[in-house]
Order: C-alpha cells, then sequence, then structure tokens
C-alpha cells in the first residue's frame, strides 16, 4: 500500500512541474536529487509555457505551433495519465478487499455450508422441515426426500417411521427405501406391528421393494395372521418380489380352497385379492413346488376368473411340462382373458422343452 502512495505522490509532482516534451527522464531524476537542478527545470517549463503564449497570438502559425507542441507532448500525458488510473484501481481494490473481509468476518461454519453440494443442501432443507408441526409439511418434506433417491436421504426420513401421524409414518416407510437393503430392512420391520392397518400394509410393501431374505419370516406372519387382508395382501406382494422359495409353502396354502395357514382361522371366502397376489408371487419365484396349488386353483371352476388368469400366467413362468395338460383345458374357456393366457403359457413352455436331435 505505501508503494502505490508514494507512486501516486511522484506522478503528482511530475503534473505540477509541467515537464516540456524534450525534458528527458534523467534530468528529472537528477531534479529530485539536487535541489539546484530543480529551479533550472522550473525555469525551462516557465519559458516554454510563455513561448506557447505568444505563438496563440501569433494567428495561424501560432496556432499550427500550439498543435505541434500538443501532440508532441501527448504521449507522456496520455502514459502519466494511465498509470495514475491503474494505481488509483489498485488502490481502491486494495481497500475494498480488507473492508469485505473485515465487514463478512465469515465463521468456519459459514465456509462448510457454501462447499456442501446441492443434494445435500436440499437434504438438510427437508430435514429441517421435519421438525415442523404442521403434518402435511412433514409428509411432503418426507415425499422430497424420497424423490431424490438417495441413501442419505433416506436416513434422513428414518426418524419419522416413529411420528405421531399415522400418514406421516406411512409416507416415512416409502421414503427410506433408497437405503442399503438391511438397514432399510432393519428400520422397517418394526412398522409390521403398528396398530395401524394402513402402516403395516405399507410397511409390507417397503419391505419387498429391499428384497432382503430377512424379511420373508416376518411377511409369512403377517400374511398367515393379521387380520386385514390388504395387509396379507401386502406381504403376499412382497415375499414375490423378494422371491424367496421358502415362502412357496405359505403362499401356496392360500390358493388352497379348504387348508388354513398356520394360525388362521377359516374363512368362508377368501379374498380375491389376496388371491391373485399369491398366485403372481408364485409366478415370480417360479419354484416347481408351486405347481399343485396354482394348477388346482386354474382347474376350480369356483375360483374367480381373475384368479384363474394369474395362475395360468404362473404356469407359464414355471415353464413345468406337467403343468400343459390343465392349461389346454381352459384354451375355450369363456372368459376371453383366460384364454388367451393360457395360450400364452403353453407358448412359453414349449420354447423351453428342449429339441430332440434328429
Amino acid at each position: 500500500m505505501q508503494e502505490v502512495l508514494d507512486y501516486l505522490a511522484g506522478t503528482e509532482t511530475l503534473r505540477r512541474f509541467r515537464i516540456a516534451p524534450s525534458a528527458r527522464q534523467d534530468d528529472i531524476v537528477e531534479s529530485s536529487q539536487r535541489p539546484g537542478k530543480q529551479s533550472e527545470l522550473v525555469r525551462h517549463s516557465n519559458g516554454n509555457n510563455t513561448a506557447a503564449r505568444r505563438a496563440s497570438r501569433g494567428g495561424h502559425s501560432g496556432a499550427s505551433n500550439m498543435k505541434t507542441a500538443n501532440q508532441a507532448r501527448s504521449p507522456i500525458h496520455t502514459s502519466l495519465t494511465y498509470r495514475i488510473v491503474l494505481a488509483f484501481c489498485a488502490l481502491l481494490f486494495c481497500l475494498s478487499v480488507s473492508e469485505v473481509a473485515e465487514t463478512l468476518n465469515l465463521s468456519q461454519g459459514d465456509l462448510a455450508k457454501r462447499s456442501l453440494t446441492t443434494l445435500q443442501l436440499e437434504i438438510e432443507r427437508q430435514r429441517q422441515r421435519l421438525s415442523s408441526s404442521e403434518v402435511e409439511e412433514r409428509r411432503d418434506a418426507l415425499m422430497r426426500l424420497a424423490a431424490l433417491r438417495h441413501p442419505d436421504a433416506s436416513r434422513v426420513a428414518v426418524s419419522a417411521l416413529n411420528d405421531a401421524a399415522a400418514i406421516v409414518r406411512a409416507t416415512a416407510s416409502g421414503a427410506v427405501q433408497w437405503l442399503p437393503a438391511e438397514e432399510g430392512t432393519a428400520a422397517l420391520l418394526p412398522l409390521l406391528g403398528d396398530k395401524d392397518e394402513f402402516i403395516r400394509q405399507e410397511a409390507a410393501y417397503a419391505l419387498g421393494r429391499t428384497k432382503s431374505r430377512n424379511a420373508v419370516t416376518p411377511l409369512i406372519e403377517r400374511l398367515a395372521k393379521d387380520k386385514k387382508d390388504g395387509v396379507r395382501g401386502a406381504a403376499a406382494v412382497a415375499l414375490g418380489q423378494i422371491a424367496d422359495e421358502a415362502a412357496v409353502v405359505s403362499l401356496a396354502q392360500v390358493l388352497s380352497p379348504q387348508t388354513p395357514l398356520p394360525g388362521e382361522k377359516a374363512r368362508k371366502e377368501k379374498n380375491v385379492f389376496v388371491l391373485r397376489a399369491a398366485a403372481v408371487s408364485l409366478g415370480q419365484i417360479a419354484s416347481r413346488a408351486g405347481l399343485p396349488a396354482l394348477v388346482a386353483a386354474l382347474e376350480d371352476e369356483r375360483t374367480t376368473d381373475d384368479v384363474r388368469r394369474e395362475a395360468a400366467r404362473a404356469l407359464g413362468l414355471i415353464g413345468d411340462p406337467a403343468a400343459e395338460p390343465a392349461l389346454r383345458k381352459v384354451l375355450m374357456a369363456r372368459d376371453a382373458y383366460l384364454s388367451f393366457a393360457a395360450h400364452e403359457a403353453l407358448r412359453r413352455i414349449s420354447r423351453r422343452r428342449p429339441v430332440r436331435p434328429g
């Protein structure tokens, strides 16, 4: 900063001396060092100024001489002006940086916050909204966290699984699905025992999306013992998504017209949604152990057409030729959709049949 001020002082001295174009830089340096030379330069400068005034009174020739003098002086004048402007800008910049730094006085927390990514800032914003007293705001925050599809966002949503509002807990069960399988399963399993039917149902669906085998046994228990068909159907769907053969026996028993599951009371009429979900899941698992129950459901005309269609599709996914006789029986069924499902299942099975060498 002191160097800038010294430079400005030097340029101001040059301006006051009004140095003529013919004055050399060496003379300027010597004048600043020897006081005797300074008066000589001043007299030389004053003489030039007097000559210029006389020339201005001499008409056209005087004006021409003045113009020539200005042109000769303009390079030095322009250079000095340019340097003065640069020095002034440098001074302002130094002062501005100092003032801004003192004014802001940024803390380490502010600097750390600036380094956060856009994703982290959004997660933090929604985390703060989860502490709102408004149920809808907490629910909206969870939906936005779920939309991020990131494990860090799901970890923030875990705390809402214990929210006082049932709708918030249900929404949170969907928001934690982006956690690693075992971490998400551990967070969701307690919700299968929630007193609210909707919470248990949503937790079952969410566990299916984790595809964790640790959820199979608790889901089988919900399938067998839950009093609400919506929860039982969700458990059946989830077991199909996980596709563990340990669930085949329980799913097959659901399709059986008379045999109740262990712990299940006999029902006069089974829920169609639960039956369909069981048939679909047996097809997803594609185990031959489910073949007898699917064939029985397909051949039983008392079974609704929706369930029989899903049984036909499941038999096609399993691909066992032992299902062909039952499928051919329904090719001419009154339900055109059932007939089509049987036709597609037979075609799928035939593709899997090994080709005999000719």
